[in-house]
């Protein structure tokens, strides 16, 4: 723990998410990716005499969704540029002018004595 006049300051939200719940979270991703793959290829096969067009379309989207889907399970722990940073520098605390310091001290101002 820091002291109150020290000056690091850390934010937790900058924690990254545990290595067990990435993992899982990967895992989920990947599997409904493929879920949608599975569903596209059988579209494919029943609409294949019925619409043409459609049925390649979801062959097309059967065909190219492992390969995404590993590409996006495989997005490991990177950091995000994006995220804040994990630092809070303490508040700068600005100095007193000359005249306002001058003021304070009941010293002779050009509009006559404070």
């Amino acid at each position: 723990m820091t002291k109150r006049g020290e000056t690091e300051v850390f934010r937790i939200t900058g924690a990254r998410q545990g290595l067990a719940d990435d993992v899982r979270g990967r895992q989920r991703r990947y599997i409904i990716s493929m879920t949608v793959r599975t569903l596209s290829v059988i579209a494919a096969a029943v609409l294949w005499n019925v619409e043409r067009h459609v049925a390649i379309v979801a062959l097309a989207l059967g065909i190219l969704l492992p390969y995404i889907a590993v590409v996006i399970a495989n997005a490991g722990r990177e950091s995000a540029p994006s995220l804040p940073s994990t630092f809070v520098p303490a508040p700068v605390r600005p100095a007193l002018d000359s005249t306002e310091a001058a003021e304070g001290a009941g010293a002779e101002t050009p509009y006559g004595r404070n």
